[in-house]
């Protein structure tokens, strides 16, 4: 098993390279198109157009577009992602300490989503041709329509203002001195032994997570409900309950093992859409993850971050479909065989 594994890795990461590399040098070339002009923005307000000329000689700005590109790409390659225009500081930097947390919450994101899909999925499952059902149906629909921003802003209206029981801004209380071991915050944590920052921590991060979890919630339920249907009405399942099979038992050891392919299908690409979407809930909730560098670097023209970050968003997407498809060779023994 570990070996077909191990083969589709290096298969997707062949096929990541060029991806990589297409993705930058769009984002490079847009960049360049704007009419922003890096180097008057990294001179004090005072420079002279002498020295603003330096400076453009001294960045590569005065040079052809591909070779500006060759130049930054040569750089990348050597860990160095250049300076911030507006933060004065390694770009690379700004990337390891708001990536973690963007991850985080994307995890944990993930994870309710999860849980709320697969019981909301069983449900409808259950309930599938009832009055029941059909209002069940129109409640995962009414969720559908409800964006993760929206979620957001009536979360901290509830849960932060009208009854203040969750902290809704930052990631951790000010009384808490944040360990720094691996960037992850609840891990650190845990490393450090401090199950009260832990909580504190996890608390900070539940109604961001919770409003991105649901949006992305009920396409998992509804296609594990399709999933399950189009099971139910396949000959082996008549045959189990022919023999006198629980139904528990026909749905925990056939059903739901087969229906849960697709259903991993999905989660994985919405997986990538939910890393993305952190961006609007993480400015309303001011979480400091990569999403509010991202609107930071935006709003001040800071090219050197907005490539980075955008390189960095399509790498961390590449790495979750890349191990979406591993699970789905593990959990599919069809896949291996072939």
């Amino acid at each position: 098993m570990i070996l077909p594994v191990l083969a589709l890795f290096a298969r997707r990461l062949l096929v990541a390279i060029p991806i990589l590399l297409v993705v930058s040098a769009l984002v490079f070339a847009v960049l360049r198109l704007l009419p922003v002009d890096p180097a008057a923005m990294s001179m004090p307000p005072n420079a002279t157009k002498a020295e603003i000329e330096a400076k453009r000689q001294e960045m590569g700005l005065d040079r052809p577009l591909p070779e500006q590109y060759a130049i930054w790409l040569k750089a990348t390659l050597r860990g160095d992602l250049g300076s911030s225009i507006h933060f004065r500081r390694g770009v690379a930097g700004l990337i390891r300490e708001t990536l973690p947390a963007t991850v985080e919450l994307a995890a944990l994101a993930m994870l309710v989503s999860a849980v709320l899909g697969f019981a909301g999925g069983l449900l409808l499952f259950h309930l599938r041709g009832t009055w029941r059902g059909e209002l069940a149906d129109l409640g995962s629909t009414a969720l559908m329509s409800t964006p993760d921003f929206l979620w957001a802003l009536m979360f901290i209206l509830a849960f932060g203002v009208a009854w203040p029981i969750l902290p809704f801004t930052g990631r951790l209380g000010a009384s808490f001195a944040r360990p720094m071991h691996t960037g992850f915050l609840l891990s650190d944590t845990l490393i450090e032994g401090r199950p009260d920052m832990f909580l504190d921590a996890l608390a900070h991060m539940l109604l961001p997570a919770i409003a991105l979890g649901l949006a992305f919630a009920v396409p998992i339920m509804r296609v594990l409900r399709s999933s399950l249907i189009e099971v139910d009405h396949a000959d082996y399942i008549r045959q189990a309950r022919l023999r006198g099979v629980s139904e528990w038992r026909i749905l925990t050891r056939h059903s739901l093992k087969n229906a849960v392919l697709p259903t991993l299908t999905l989660m994985g690409v919405q997986f990538g859409f939910l890393f993305g979407g952190t961006l609007l809930v993480e400015v309303i909730f001011s979480y400091p993850g990569l999403g509010n560098l991202m609107v930071e670097a935006v709003r001040n023209a800071d090219l050197p971050i907005i490539q980075a970050v955008a390189l960095a968003y399509a790498a961390v997407v590449l790495v979750i479909n890349m191990v979406v498809d591993g699970l789905y060779l593990v959990l599919d023994p069809r896949l291996r065989a072939s």
